[in-house]
Formats: C-alpha cells, sequence, structure tokens
C-alpha cells in the first residue's frame, strides 16, 4: 500500500509527458516542415475520448464547486462536459443527462473516454471519466480537487454501477 502513492504520481508524471510530447510534435509550423513531392493522408489516430481524457487529466489539482464547469472549479458532470467540449463533442451537463445520452459498456470493454457512473449515498450521483488501467479522473467532493483514482479501491468498486460511452 505504501507504494501506491508513488504509482500514482509516477503514472500522472507519464500522462503528463506523453501529452507534452504529443503537444510538442504539433508545435512546428507546416511551413517548416519538408513538403513531400506528393499528396500524403494525415491520420489522427487519437479518439474524441482519449483528446477529453487528456483535458480532463489537465485539471488534476483544480478544486471541486458545486455547479463549476471552469477551470475555477469543477463538479463531477462539469469536469466530464468542460472535457469533452474542449475536443468539439457537446454531452449533457448533469450526471443524470450524461447516464441517459450515453450506450452502455461493458467493463471488460471500457476505452479511454468512456464515462462512469457511481452510486453515492443510494442513488446514482457521480460521474468520472476513464483513462485506462482501472483508473479514472473526477472531481469528487467539496473540499477536495479534480484527481484520479482506482475503480478496484474499496470505495468505488462498491459504488460502480455502469460505464458508458457518449453517442
Amino acid at each position: 500500500m505504501i507504494a501506491q502513492p508513488a504509482r500514482r504520481i509516477w503514472n500522472i508524471a507519464l500522462t503528463i509527458t506523453m501529452l507534452g510530447l504529443i503537444a510538442a510534435c504539433s508545435s512546428q509550423p507546416l511551413s517548416q516542415v519538408d513538403q513531400p513531392s506528393r499528396s500524403v493522408q494525415v491520420v489522427y489516430s487519437h479518439s474524441i475520448g482519449e483528446r477529453a481524457a487528456a483535458v480532463a487529466l489537465n485539471q488534476v489539482g483544480v478544486p471541486y464547486r458545486y455547479g463549476g464547469t471552469t477551470t475555477s472549479g469543477f463538479d463531477c458532470s462539469g469536469l466530464m462536459q468542460y472535457a469533452y467540449l474542449r475536443v468539439g463533442k457537446q454531452v449533457p451537463r448533469t450526471t443524470g443527462q450524461l447516464w441517459s445520452s450515453t450506450t452502455t459498456v461493458r467493463r471488460e470493454n471500457m476505452r479511454i473516454g468512456d464515462l462512469l457512473f457511481f452510486r453515492i449515498d443510494g442513488k446514482m450521483s457521480h460521474v468520472g471519466m476513464y483513462i485506462g488501467g482501472q483508473r479514472f479522473v473526477h472531481a469528487p467532493a467539496t473540499g477536495r480537487t479534480v484527481s484520479v483514482a482506482s475503480l478496484n479501491a474499496p470505495y468505488y468498486a462498491a459504488a460502480f454501477i455502469r460505464a458508458g460511452r457518449p453517442k
């Protein structure tokens, strides 16, 4: 259990490093790149979900704020909406609306960017975003900040209801 915080920090550092490398790869203007003599098709390989997850991960440390939808503070569904809007996909604002607007995904078929729904205090009332490796990013509660958690943690394992993929 002592190694878990170090691994969490390592995973966050790795994610930030990968995002930096991705950004660095696209930072040179096209006019400065050698132009091929024939037509080349460029294929963007990152899914909308992967890009939304990267946006959400960039918010780690932002304070929780009930009703929050900006970098000054997020609630759980506000973070999901913010992340998807930043990559060009409109999703609903509330947890209930998100639930209704997603296609159910089996746990073994989850992909980065899928939304995870949790039952808190007896009702479905929390959402996070899957980032791979049985981990998710979310805005947990008043007094806390956007953070990464494990689906295998006893609290979240017991509260997990289902995953859903935005349509």
